[in-house]
C-alpha cells in the first residue's frame, strides 16, 4: 500500500471510530442522565469527576486531558444534561406526533433555556410536525455559477464538507443571490445553515400556497437535538424530504455535523420550533447556552 493509499485508509477509519465515539456519548448521556443531573444538583465536585471519567471513557485517542479541561467541559456539558433532562418527561417515549400541550409545554421549555420567543406557530401558520426524523442534505447553490470549487470559504470548510455534495437544482426558493458578487454575509449563514421542511404538508398550505410560501421563506428556526442538548440557529431553506423517505426533514451537512445527527444506525428525532425574531436580531449557526 502507497503511503498516500496508507493515509487515506487511516483517515477514513478514524472518521468511522469518531462517529461511533460521538454515539456511544450520546447513549452514555442518555442513560445516567438522570444520575448526572442528580450529581450535578448536588456537588460540582463529583459531577466534574463524573464528566472527567466519561471524557476518559469515549474520547478520542488524540486528547490531551489538561489541567482545567475537565472543569471547561463539564460547564459546557453540565448546561446540556440540564436540557436533556428536562425536556424528556416532555417527549414521549414512543415517537409519534406531539400533542398541542406538549408543544407549548416544548415551546415554553425551549424558549426559558434559551431566552428567546420560541413557537410552534405564528400567525396562525405551523409545519405539519414539530418533533421529526431529520436526514442529511448536500449544500445548496448559492448564485447562478455556484460549484464545489467556488463553494466553500476555506480548504478547511472543504475538507469537512465537500464530499456531502452539491445539489444539482436550486432550493424552492431559487437562489440565495442573483450573482457571486451580490453574495453577501447573510446569503451565506443562510445556505450553510438551511433545513428543508415538508412545507406542502403544512395545515391549509394547498389552498394559501402564496400566503405560505412567503411565510415560509428563510424562516427562522431553532433546532434541538433532546438526546445530546446541541441545539442550532437555522432558515427554511428548501422544501422536502418526501414523504415515502421516512424522514420529516432534513438539514445541511453544517446542521448535522453539529447536531451529531446522521442518516442510517443513528439517524434520531429533533425538535423544530420557530424563532419568533422580527427584528432579524438572532444570529444563525450553533447555539450556546446562556
Amino acid at each position: 500500500m502507497s503511503p498516500r493509499s496508507k493515509k487515506t485508509f487511516h483517515k477514513r477509519i478514524y472518521k468511522k471510530w469518531l462517529s461511533l465515539h460521538k454515539r456511544k456519548q450520546e447513549e452514555l448521556l442518555t442513560k445516567h442522565k438522570a444520575a448526572l443531573k442528580h450529581i450535578a444538583d448536588n456537588s460540582k465536585q463529583y459531577a466534574i469527576g463524573a464528566v472527567g471519567g466519561l471524557m476518559l471513557l469515549t474520547a478520542p485517542p488524540n486528547l490531551q486531558i489538561e489541567s482545567g479541561q475537565i472543569e471547561k467541559h463539564y460547564e459546557k456539558f453540565h448546561r446540556h444534561l440540564y436540557l436533556v433532562a428536562d425536556l424528556e418527561p416532555l417527549l414521549p417515549e414512543n415517537f409519534r406526533d406531539l400533542t398541542s400541550d406538549e408543544k407549548n409545554s416544548i415551546a415554553k421549555k425551549l424558549s426559558d433555556f434559551y431566552k428567546l420567543d420560541i413557537e410552534y406557530e405564528i400567525d396562525s401558520k405551523t409545519l405539519n410536525k414539530v418533533y421529526g426524523y431529520i436526514g442529511a442534505e448536500q449544500h445548496l447553490m448559492r448564485f447562478p455559477g455556484d460549484t464545489e470549487a467556488t463553494h466553500f470559504q476555506t480548504s478547511e470548510e472543504a475538507e469537512k464538507f465537500m464530499s456531502s455534495g452539491l445539489a444539482p437544482g436550486r432550493g424552492a426558493w431559487g437562489y440565495f443571490a442573483n450573482s457571486k458578487d451580490s453574495l453577501t454575509q447573510k446569503d451565506i449563514d443562510r445556505e450553510k445553515y438551511y433545513i428543508a421542511v415538508q412545507t406542502f404538508l403544512a395545515p391549509e398550505y394547498n389552498s394559501r400556497v402564496a400566503e405560505y410560501r412567503d411565510f415560509f421563506k428563510y424562516r427562522k428556526m431553532l433546532v434541538v437535538n433532546p438526546h445530546n442538548g446541541k441545539a442550532v440557529v437555522v432558515v427554511i431553506g428548501d422544501a422536502g424530504p418526501a414523504q415515502w423517505t421516512g424522514k420529516h426533514l432534513g438539514g445541511s451537512p453544517e446542521v448535522m455535523r453539529h447536531l451529531e445527527r446522521f442518516d442510517g444506525s443513528i439517524r434520531g428525532p429533533v425538535l423544530y420550533f420557530f424563532i419568533d425574531d422580527p427584528e432579524d436580531k438572532v444570529p444563525l449557526g450553533p447555539i450556546e447556552t446562556n
